[in-house]
């Protein structure tokens, strides 16, 4: 089949690499200046479009011009996985056997651009993997294929992702196999009364609030490890929390104090349980365990965050 698939983030690249082989075109959102240079980092689907010697079509929105030159590659199917924007109806008709895309989640919970970060977030125990029949609206389509994902409790944002990606890179050779044979069948409408929708990830969304409990805080840690991190202040200063444990003991100390330190790290109230704090970033300093920062950061106990 000639596919052209969509795709901007890493996210997409097992997925791409997969069935290349019926690739005619990628087509992926153009990078952002970025940096203080504000120099222009290709993302990976474009690096690995590159390595992989398919033609590939840069856009900011379905405005371009450059879009038209799909219709050049006479596609039969759209593959659509993390791109990032809306596809509109007029480019959903372009292929002559349709469009599908890859969400991870179990939709019709989790429509939007951050399933996996809420699903961590919400402490869900249980996620998946479903590939829809495009339509114009966000994440509606009809049910083609749907698989249930364990989300392990010692999963972030990092190693679910992973294993989502991982597996949706098994899935799809044998799935556009199928396709090629059969079209596509067995849709399943959608219940749109269940919708939930995933808002964007934004950096304010970092800042911990030591008002809530440790599990809350440790969900909110687990979910923004690749971006924008957990974050808190120290002395006035940044610090980022890549990875932690929350503790059911208390504490009669005030929420956001730190109380000791030990091998593991350092030990932070909140207003239900104690959070471990495992690794972490200041401000200009690299990342480092936080058994480490705390020897080198005199006075620590006692310190509050916030």
């Amino acid at each position: 089949m000639n596919i052209v698939f969509f795709g901007s983030s890493s996210f997409s690249v097992p997925a791409l690499k997969s069935i290349h082989s019926h690739v005619v075109c990628v087509v992926t959102k153009k990078a952002k200046p970025k940096g203080r240079g504000y120099g222009i980092e290709d993302n990976e689907v474009k690096q690995t479009s590159l390595m992989l010697k398919l033609p590939l079509i840069e856009i900011t929105s379905f405005k371009d011009e450059a879009v038209h030159s799909i219709k050049e590659f006479n596609p039969e199917l759209f593959v659509v996985v993390s791109f990032g924007l809306i596809v509109p109806k007029w480019v959903l008709d372009l292929p002559s056997s349709g469009a599908i895309n890859v969400h991870p989640s179990l939709l019709p919970k989790y429509r939007g651009p951050s399933p996996i970060q809420w699903a961590l977030w919400n402490g869900e125990t249980e996620t998946g993997i479903t590939i829809i029949e495009m339509n114009e609206k966000m994440d509606a389509g009809d049910i083609i294929y749907q698989e249930s994902v364990k989300i392990d409790e010692r999963d972030n944002m990092i190693t679910l992702s992973e294993r989502l990606s991982k597996r949706i890179s098994e899935i799809l050779p044998p799935f556009i196999k199928q396709i090629e044979g059969e079209g596509i069948k067995n849709r399943i409408l959608q219940n749109h009364d269940e919708a939930t929708f995933t808002p964007i990830i934004t950096k304010e969304m970092g800042k911990i609030d030591w008002s809530m409990s440790a599990l809350e805080i440790m969900r909110q840690i687990k979910a923004l490890v690749m971006w924008p991190t957990a974050f808190t202040f120290l002395d006035g200063q940044l610090l980022k929390i890549f990875d932690g444990e929350a503790h059911a003991m208390e504490s009669n100390n005030e929420t956001g104090i730190i109380i000791k330190t030990d091998r593991r790290g350092f030990f932070v109230t909140t207003n239900s349980g104690i959070l471990m704090v495992k690794e972490v970033q200041l401000e200009n300093k690299r990342k480092m365990k936080a058994y480490e920062f705390a020897n080198g950061y005199r006075g620590l106990v006692g310190k509050r965050l916030g």
